[in-house]
């Protein structure tokens, strides 16, 4: 007899398009040019590069206001101090830096909003680790004025939650509402190249059934690349890492819906494999033959008294929802992550469509009421 496959309990489609809140146009758009891909000109890593750079004349001349450390290992927070500081050479080689990354950002973003998927944005969130610090903060702001200048009328807003917390909230709005009927919270992953992070996110559902007032109450952070484990390890790690906040939740009386949702890198198929996208997750993780949805099924089949339901998305995508409800005021918006790469998604808001029809009701009833007393006046007139 075959062995039974164990599937995910279905509630929606793994890397779907359409989200209970918003159409999801486009994601992990993969742009290049002659010297490659798009998203390596506007990276952590690039900033880093140009920092160095610009570094070189005072390292030459043996004046380097930051000493011997190797630019990339400089902490955000030293380089967030030296722009306030009384330093104004070092604030200098962070300024030059910052302009030449938001030149650069600015050229990356006016490729995106040129193609199809992209056309008429009105809003860019702005998320990934380097929105983490006051560097981030002003090179976003200055892309934006690049923009602008140029004539994009398009706004660039740094990511409202911190970028860790953003990528468990926004697994929220991979499930429909009614799953949260009940419940205080869920558990939600992160997966990045370097680490992976789990955490329980309480809806606050009954005080705001947008889930803007939703938060991470409890989080768990493992460094994969320090310890370079199998793809099976990491599972294996990430499996215990879930049922410690579960125990954690039941001990506290938290209760979790029956539902977990994963951002991971890459592109994500409706059956929940990794199409590609995940080379830096530890193992072959675009193998045909690994599921991650179905083996977290497989080691927790149940929370609480019900199935567990598994939905996993790319990452950029889950970042950018945790945005959902603060973009109710335009209805086509982005997102782009600075981090190891540029991850990148696009929306259009389902609620402005659902407002719209709402709007031609009311207006189509008030033209039929104006009718009707028309046509009383009319009656009486005759009368």
């Amino acid at each position: 007899m075959a062995e039974e496959a164990i599937t995910t309990t279905g509630i929606a489609r793994h890397g779907a398009t359409r989200l209970p809140s918003v159409d999801v146009d486009s994601f992990n758009i993969e742009l290049k040019d002659e010297d490659g891909f798009l998203g390596d000109r506007a990276s952590k890593g690039a900033f880093r590069k140009m920092f160095d750079k610009w570094r070189k004349p005072l390292k030459k001349s043996e004046e380097d206001p930051f000493g011997d450390e190797p630019s990339d290992k400089i902490s955000k927070k030293t380089l967030d101090a030296i722009l306030i500081g009384d330093d104004v050479e070092a604030a200098a080689v962070l300024h030059s830096a910052i302009e030449e990354f938001a030149q650069e950002l600015a050229y990356v973003t006016r490729r995106f909003l040129k193609t199809k998927a992209w056309a008429k944005t009105e809003r860019i969130v702005v998320g990934g680790g380097f929105r983490d610090s006051r560097l981030g903060e002003l090179a976003i702001a200055r892309t934006e004025i690049i923009l602008k200048d140029e004539d994009f009328n398009v706004d660039m807003v740094p990511i409202r939650f911190h970028p860790d917390d953003a990528g468990l909230i926004g697994t929220l709005h991979l499930a429909p509402s009614w799953i949260f009927e009940g419940y205080d919270g869920i558990l939600a992953v992160d997966i990045g190249g370097t680490n992976i992070r789990c955490g329980v996110v309480e809806t606050a559902w009954k005080k705001m059934p947008d889930l803007s007032k939703a938060s991470v109450w409890k989080s768990e952070l493992w460094r994969h690349a320090d310890d370079e484990p199998t793809r099976e390890g990491a599972v294996k790690r990430l499996v215990k890492m879930l049922q410690g906040l579960i125990d954690l939740a039941d001990a506290e009386g938290i209760k979790l819906a029956p539902f977990i949702g994963i951002a991971c890198p890459g592109v994500i198929d409706e059956d929940g494999s990794i199409e590609k996208g995940a080379q830096n997750l530890p193992g072959n993780w675009e193998s045909s033959k690994f599921n991650l949805p179905a083996s977290l099924v497989e080691a927790i089949p149940e929370i609480g008294d019900h199935d567990t339901a598994v939905l996993m998305h790319n990452d950029g995508v889950v970042q950018g929802l945790s945005e959902v409800p603060f973009m109710q005021d335009v209805e086509r918006w982005g997102v782009l992550t600075i981090g190891t790469g540029l991850g990148n998604a696009r929306f259009t808001n389902r609620k402005k469509d659902n407002d719209k029809k709402e709007n031609g009701k009311k207006d189509n009833d008030k033209k039929d009421n104006d009718k009707k007393d028309s046509d009383k006046k009319e009656k009486k007139v005759k009368s």
